[in-house]
């Protein structure tokens, strides 16, 4: 049963290229199943009733805000990273104090009972400011890792480059997909740096930068099919027969 009781904004990214799809379609206008991609998502999250739903784009990319209409749409002008592209909708979201949701664009499978039980575990008694979507896949490969504490919260999340042999046995999973107490969204991304390898700002950074806030962190379980990602043809196909 849903507990959820405050207003809900999602921001879906959408900017990326694509360009591993070798298509001059963006990423997110693929077609799965006769619809765009970003469409099957967009049919999860209205599931949830949104009072606010912002995508965020690329520069040039009519075709995608013509596709996602009547959303509100914001531009990331230069791809910077996850925590940048939320940015992006700082706009929208600017006096709004209720929950945020943010999804991907590119993940079609994702269901509206899953981003219901972020929401709902945001409004638990820790009332944690960052629940974040966990999985864990039958092989972890190279996704960033979910660390808990021994009280059972998140403590951060470990991209898989930094993570100890203990972090790399676990295979508990990062999405990317996180709910976040809106008051906190902004103050928390504008303490992401850029200070790593490609000189992004990585949304993974909030749960760290959140704690040593001393705000409460959360995560949920869900199924790995659910949180599978579209980056090339073969991907594409892969969700295409899933969905036979």
């Amino acid at each position: 049963m849903s507990q959820q009781q405050a207003e809900v904004a999602v921001v879906v990214l959408g900017a990326g290229k694509g360009t591993r799809m070798q298509s001059d379609l963006p990423k997110v206008l693929q077609p799965l199943k006769g619809r765009p991609l970003i469409s099957h998502l967009l049919t999860a999250v209205d599931g949830i009733n949104p009072d606010k739903c912002v995508v965020v784009i690329g520069p040039d990319m009519d075709n995608v805000k013509a596709c996602v209409a009547p959303r509100l749409t914001a531009i990331q002008h230069q791809q910077s990273g996850t925590g940048d592209a939320v940015k992006a909708a700082r706009a929208m979201l600017e006096d709004f104090h209720g929950d945020v949701l943010v999804v991907y664009g590119d993940t079609p499978l994702i269901t509206t009972a899953t981003l219901q039980r972020l929401l709902d575990e945001r409004h638990r008694a820790a009332n944690p400011a960052v629940v974040v979507l966990g999985f864990r896949p039958d092989d972890p490969l190279q996704y960033g890792r979910l660390k808990e504490g021994a009280d059972g919260e998140l403590e951060a999340i470990v991209e898989f480059v930094d993570c100890d042999e203990q972090l790399k046995a676990s295979n508990l999973c990062n999405s990317g997909v996180m709910a976040f107490d809106g008051q906190y969204l902004f103050e928390l991304l504008d303490a992401i740096t850029n200070d790593n390898s490609k000189g992004e700002y990585y949304l993974t950074d909030v749960v760290a930068i959140a704690k040593s806030k001393g705000l409460s962190c959360a995560f949920v379980e869900g199924d790995p099919q659910e949180v599978l990602g579209i980056n090339t043809k073969a991907e594409l196909a892969e969700v295409e027969s899933l969905l036979a």
